[in-house]
């Protein structure tokens, strides 16, 4: 998401960066880039007006003009202003602390609605919540099933009564069905149309009037743009809606609508929904994403998603091993299947400070095939191999690589890295002790290696 934005945003505020004086007519030029940019963006024009006027007023005051950084300072204000029009900090979601909660999901047909329904049923129940699930589209073939399905893949159940009733007497029923279960959360998918009609917000009012949702959740595909916007401007004059989960996030590289509906529809972004496997639900920062626009990177997020990944006795037991030199290629095989959790390596890279802006790391690839041959010839490994590798002779490589269907060169590649890998972890392990030394910390106990 936001990659074209995000190639222009910072190509036009580079060329400031260069610049010991700013001048008015610098600023002038950078932010008739910057205004282009969010236009081709297909952000909101009144958004980026007002974004303009903003920025433009600030890098002309004289803590600007007067800074020894001053294209620094204009890219600070870029920011700063991206984080006001996305909305400040993260917006949770509302719990009904002394009875059931309630979540209604609502928007167009062909919009992920479901697929993300269950994503956060998912979140939710990883939170330690009993989420139910309630199919309330009778409309659209293979709704039902298809929620289900989804459902059943994040072990979370579904409440259903068929397609001949009525959306408004499956919701009441629902209610009676949660209470009796024992479910905290209950998530109401509702229908959608391929275009807003009378029929269908008419029925979402009623549902609305049934349920008394303490969140209404509006599904909307990022790859619409500004269409995205008009979509939402319409269900929350008929439901008022309380935030917006935005999906097919991956598959935008303009980011148009994630600019442009906070400041139009006055509701906030509350997750985006970024791939098509069910663990891929993010909370909305808006200043961590306005960082990963202007290529600063998103450290915060990478140690969420590591802290979700790693096991933390693990990481405390694997820490021990690194301190001790006793780690082995179990040890390695372990560390390998946890980062694989995280999501794709490029995704890691591109949140990471100083990388997500590098033209030589565009569109790098990471190819995930080797970290599947690594793990197939450490798994081919018997396990007394696995703790002390020094063992694996020729004729133990070849049995290997014919276990894991690679070849003798793979297997000599990957145990000349693990060699390669224990002595750069002795190198960090005796400059921590030094460190520790010299400055009375107690060597690098304090920090824990995921790998």
């Amino acid at each position: 998401m936001f990659e074209n934005l995000s190639d222009k945003l910072q190509n036009a505020l580079q060329k400031l960066k260069g610049k010991g004086r700013l001048s008015e007519k610098d600023i002038d030029l950078a932010m008739k880039e910057v205004k282009m940019s969010l236009l081709e963006a297909d952000v909101n024009y009144k958004v980026v007006k007002t974004f303009i006027s903003n920025v433009k007023e600030r890098a002309l005051g004289a803590e600007v003009m007067e800074s020894l950084t001053p294209g620094q300072h204009v890219v600070k204000i870029v920011q700063e202003e991206l984080v006001n029009i996305m909305g400040q900090g993260e917006s949770k979601l509302k719990f009904n602390s002394n009875d059931i909660t309630y979540f209604m999901m609502c928007g167009l047909q062909g919009a992920g609605k479901t697929t993300a329904t269950g994503k956060l049923a998912r979140k939710l129940k990883k939170d330690g919540k009993r989420p139910l699930l309630v199919a309330c589209d009778i409309y659209r073939p293979a709704a039902i099933k298809q929620l289900e399905v989804v459902g059943e893949s994040v072990d979370v159940p579904v409440f259903s009564m068929g397609d001949k009733i009525s959306p408004i007497t499956i919701a009441k029923e629902a209610m009676k069905h949660a209470m009796k279960h024992g479910n905290d959360v209950v998530i109401i998918d509702t229908a959608g149309r391929l275009h807003i009609d009378e029929q269908l917000m008419e029925e979402l009012v009623q549902i609305k009037q049934t349920v008394k949702p303490d969140e209404i959740l509006l599904l909307l595909d990022a790859m619409t743009g500004q269409d995205a916007v008009k979509v939402a401007e319409t269900f929350n004059k008929y439901l008022d809606i309380t935030g917006v989960i935005l999906t097919k996030v991956d598959g935008d590289a303009r980011g148009g609508a994630a600019l442009s509906i906070r400041n139009i529809v006055e509701k906030p972004i509350k997750f985006l929904s970024v791939g098509e496997k069910m663990d891929q639900l993010e909370t909305f920062h808006p200043d961590r994403m306005a960082s990963r626009i202007l290529g600063m990177g998103d450290v915060l997020s990478i140690i969420e998603k590591a802290q979700g990944a790693f096991d933390e006795k693990q990481a405390m037991e694997m820490h021990k091993k690194l301190k001790t030199q006793d780690f082995n290629l179990e040890d390695f095989l372990s560390q390998l299947q946890q980062m694989k959790n995280m999501g794709p390596l490029e995704d890691m890279l591109e949140m990471i400070p100083g990388l997500g802006g590098n033209k030589k790391l565009k569109g790098l690839k990471v190819d995930e095939k080797e970290l599947v041959f690594t793990e197939a010839i450490i798994q081919s490994m018997t396990k007394k191999e696995r703790i002390n590798p020094t063992i694996i002779n020729g004729s133990r490589r070849k049995r290997i690589a014919a276990g894991s269907g690679t070849s003798v060169q793979k297997v000599n590649q990957l145990l000349k890295q693990y060699d390669e890998m224990k002595k750069m972890m002795k190198k960090f392990s005796t400059m921590g002790k030094t460190m520790g030394k010299k400055k009375g910390i107690g060597g690098m106990g304090r920090f824990k290696m995921p790998f």
